[in-house]
């Protein structure tokens, strides 16, 4: 493994002045687990203020377009942004099949950074190292940091764990797949957003995400927003409904216990790959007994000795 050449603490120090170079450094030595990386993260002051805003939804719903038109408006306003998106990844080395491509058109500004994140196979429409990297960005001192999910489903509501706020896009072709997102993403999202919103059957579909909601969250307010991201229409809008979307502190309890939960369990595992489990599995005579007969043993296998 390549070591950094520069020290966390000379690193944490041009983040905390707005270098986005050392930004960008420091968020690949934390993806590639580069020795010295846990130093790094235990140095930051991340800012209290900025707001975490999580895009989802599925693709060909406009995703990209639509943070193209927020991060131009909220520059324009004097805000200081940064888009972390969430790429599928190259089966072969891990990285995100399209790089740091320029999916944001029309932005050059010294207030806006983009990182382009390969998901590695990571569940939940994110990438593994997104709750450390979330704190790296957020030392730079960002007013708003876009993360952009790689896709949605029912297994994807991970994002809802690190986003102050979940916007999740549909368009009216979506109208068939809502009934499978009703279990998963449906019951996070904080504003639903109708892009599109100038195709036939907008008008029908938005009214069915109204009736739905209403059916299921009775002392729950949910926006439900129209759009057309390609031609700027309804940002405004979209973004006076975030600035009213403001979490009790119950919930921002609940959100740091996650984000704690998901990095102790990513600790205990530090060390430990798919192969030890392999491995493991071999000295074990009887494999085809049940599932969680195996994982206790395997359990105690790789654990008890660290107890």
């Amino acid at each position: 493994m390549k070591k950094s050449n520069l020290n966390s603490q000379e690193l944490l120090e041009k983040i905390h002045n707005g270098d986005f170079r050392a930004l960008a450094r420091s968020i690949s030595i934390v993806e590639n687990d580069i020795p010295g990386y846990q130093d790094l993260l235990k140095g930051i002051k991340s800012s209290q203020t900025t707001k975490i805003l999580g895009i989802t939804g599925p693709p060909g719903a406009g995703k990209s377009t639509l943070v193209n038109e927020l991060v131009l408006n909220y520059i324009k306003n004097g805000k200081k942004v940064a888009v972390l998106a969430v790429d599928p990844s190259s089966p072969f080395n891990q990285g995100a099949i399209l790089g740091d491509r320029i999916r944001l058109s029309g932005i050059s500004s010294d207030t806006f950074f983009f990182r382009s994140l390969a998901s590695r196979g990571f569940l939940g429409g994110l990438c593994e190292k997104i709750i450390e990297i979330l704190e790296l960005v957020k030392a730079a001192g960002f007013d708003i940091v876009i993360v952009e999910t790689v896709g949605v489903g029912q297994s994807e509501i991970e994002i809802a764990g690190i986003a102050d706020i979940t916007a999740l896009v549909l368009v009216p072709e979506s109208g068939d797949s809502i009934q499978s997102m009703k279990s998963g993403i449906f019951e996070v999202a904080d504003v639903f957003i109708v892009n599109k919103f100038d195709r036939p059957g907008s008008l029908h579909f938005k009214e069915q995400i109204h009736q739905m909601l209403d059916e299921r969250f009775i002392d729950k307010k949910i926006e439900v927003i129209a759009t057309v991201a390609s031609e700027s229409i309804g940002i405004d809008e979209l973004i006076h409904s975030f600035e009213k979307s403001n979490q009790n502190n119950n919930y921002k309890l609940r959100l740091l216990a996650h984000k704690l939960y998901k990095l102790i369990q990513k600790r205990r595992m530090m060390g430990y790959t798919e192969q030890d489990i392999f491995s493991a599995l071999e000295t074990i005579p009887d494999k085809e007994t049940k599932l969680y007969t195996l994982l206790e043993t395997i359990y105690n296998k790789l654990f008890d000795h660290n107890e």
